[in-house]
């Protein structure tokens, strides 16, 4: 039996085949502004995501992903601006006649209602004859892993199980594009790893174009063709995975996509010095001091007679195949370094630290 811990059974060609969209459509935000009363929520939100595409809106709690994802979805309607779905004005269309499906956070499953019936709700809505709506419903759970599960009620699922139902219920209106608000931040995290994986499966396998709301940046990075950082209402960087972690177009995102340290540095002449080293730029930069985004994998501890910084271990944390330990370098600034599990670090021991040659992301001290 499938269950919520367990991946979901290999499933059969033709259920993603019966489910595929008519067509996948581009979604467009142009110069998107909410306000409720004094209060501007979204400032100006510009945003192309491509057919077929799968889309991220990462953040911290309170930037304006979650308000922007449902002024795309109609369940609020922009205080200026434009919502375009398929080169096509939705702005002042109703939620219902957008073509789209939504999942939440909260499974909003029908306790009444078995998984089967959950599922092809939204077909009967729209006249689906009750034999065809049970044949598509069924199609559905069986893209989910959940076909033998469709006489189950709600509260005979795990929560992993009722979120592959929901996911299922969005899916079967063959919907041209997907929304999702943040549907696994109720789950255990074992199974939100194995639901993300999922979701990215079966959108690949049906090409759906997708926007997907979270604050895990691990989430993001592992299921998304591109991000798009907010802070504050507005977009601070849209990108491929790989760009904004290896290349941060702001101290924000740099500080919220992956894991940094801040150490003190010197900007001169196009580079910047480090433990007396100079490296590359990320982004041009004003000389004069500043500080330093480090990834801890670009910070290497190597032999006592190699170049480098002398540092005290504070904390060292074994992690399964790696360790990522705190070191308190020379200079007073603390600063992680990820490295094999098998050497290990003891608190106090003394070490010598340099760092790869790699373009860092500054940012000037104040005064």
């Amino acid at each position: 039996m499938t269950t919520a811990d367990t991946p979901a059974r290999a499933l059969p060609e033709t259920a993603a085949t019966a489910l595929a969209p008519r067509s996948s459509s581009g979604v467009e935000l142009r110069g998107v502004v909410k306000e409720y009363g004094t209060t501007r929520v979204l400032h100006g939100v510009d945003l192309d995501v491509a057919p077929g595409e799968f889309v991220s809106l990462l953040g911290p709690s309170g930037c304006g992903k979650t308000t922007a994802l449902r002024v795309l979805a109609g369940l609020e309607r922009a205080s200026a601006g434009e919502v375009r779905i398929g080169g096509r004005d939705v702005s002042g269309v109703p939620t219902n006649k957008r073509d789209i499906g939504m999942v939440f956070q909260s499974y909003s499953l029908f306790p009444h209602l078995r998984a089967l019936e959950n599922t092809a709700f939204g077909l009967r809505r729209r006249g689906v004859g009750t034999t065809e709506a049970r044949r598509r419903a069924g199609e559905a759970l069986d893209l989910v892993g959940l076909g033998h599960l469709a006489d189950r009620y709600a509260h005979q699922l795990s929560g992993g199980q009722q979120q592959r139902v929901a996911l299922a219920r969005a899916l079967v209106t063959e919907p041209r594009v997907l929304l999702l608000d943040e549907p696994l931040s109720a789950l255990d995290a074992q199974v939100r790893v194995q639901l993300r994986d999922e979701i990215r499966r079966i959108q690949q396998r049906l090409g759906t174009t997708t926007v997907f709301v979270t604050h895990d940046q691990e989430e993001a990075l592992a299921v998304s063709d591109r991000i798009a950082v907010m802070g504050a209402g507005r977009i601070l960087q849209v990108g491929s995975p790989e760009d904004l972690y290896t290349r941060p177009a702001t101290p924000e995102v740099a500080a919220f996509v992956g894991s940094s340290s801040l150490v003190p540095g010197v900007v001169s002449g196009g580079t910047v010095e480090v433990w007396r080293q100079r490296l590359p730029l990320v982004a041009p930069a004003a000389d004069g001091r500043c500080e330093v985004f480090l990834r801890p994998e670009n910070v290497r501890v190597v032999t006592s007679n190699e170049e480098g910084m002398d540092a005290e271990v504070e904390q060292s944390t074994f992690l399964g195949s790696i360790r990522r330990s705190l070191l308190r370098v020379a200079d007073g600034s603390g600063v992680h370094v990820q490295h094999a599990a098998d050497r290990g670090l003891t608190v106090g021991e003394r070490v010598r630290v340099r760092l790869d040659d790699v373009a860092v992301l500054t940012r000037p001290l104040a005064g």
